[in-house]
């Protein structure tokens, strides 16, 4: 077994009230999970997870895309600010916005994501009205790096649920998320152990290359 490194960092981009977060959050203060989260960062100065951030002694910074001219302008901005705390991982915590690729690029191998689908299935939005639209008898989220294809990073680790009759979205989704606050904290355990590492857009595990995400 290899130590997690007590020294293992994350700056984590967040637009909502980060629930992910705070799945995070409380795993630090576990023994299971040796990270520390050096910033949460959020592109609307409004979103709850801000305060989340706060109430746990964690520096809550603000990015608005408004004050910049474009996309490429604001995520050069995001770049600087996240390079100032030197993070070994960048973790995508309901950041909703696209990153461009130039963005991607510098941080290859090193920003992680969690999606609420079951990927490749339903990549981008409304994955739960799709789901139950195609009458999928399983639903569920998936953590996976980012690269520059949308939601098409190689995956880490899936969880799921089944679609129940008479299922909305509304409750579909509520399941999903109990899901990923089990999963996302898993993912980043294994990637802070050094257990788990990501290669030329493959990823390896215990030495092993994994050919399919782990199923949670």
């Amino acid at each position: 077994m290899i130590d997690q490194r007590a020294d293992f960092s994350a700056v984590i981009l967040i637009s909502g009230d980060g629930s992910n977060l705070q799945a995070l959050i409380d795993a630090t203060e576990t023994p299971a999970l040796h990270l520390k989260i050096a910033a949460v960062i959020s592109n609307k100065p409004d979103a709850g997870g801000l305060s989340r951030a706060r109430q746990a002694g964690i520096d809550a910074l603000t990015l608005r895309p408004v004050d910049y001219p474009d996309r490429q302008q604001f995520d050069a901005a995001l770049s600087v600010m996240i390079d100032k705390y030197a993070p070994d991982i960048i973790v995508l915590a309901g950041f909703m916005r696209i990153l461009t690729s130039s963005f991607v690029n510098r941080f290859a191998g090193r920003i992680i994501n969690i999606h609420p689908s079951l990927l490749p299935k339903y990549p981008g939005l409304h994955t739960h009205q799709r789901a139950l639209a195609d009458g999928a008898r399983q639903h569920g989220c998936s953590v996976h790096f980012v690269t520059e294809e949308l939601d098409g990073g190689p995956c880490i680790v899936q969880g799921r649920v089944p679609v129940l009759e008479g299922d909305c979205a509304e409750h579909l989704a509520a399941r999903v998320l109990k899901i990923e606050h089990k999963i996302y904290p898993h993912a980043v355990k294994l990637i802070a152990s050094g257990r788990l590492e990501y290669r030329k857009g493959e990823i390896w595990l215990d030495g092993e290359r994994l050919m399919e995400p782990l199923q949670i």
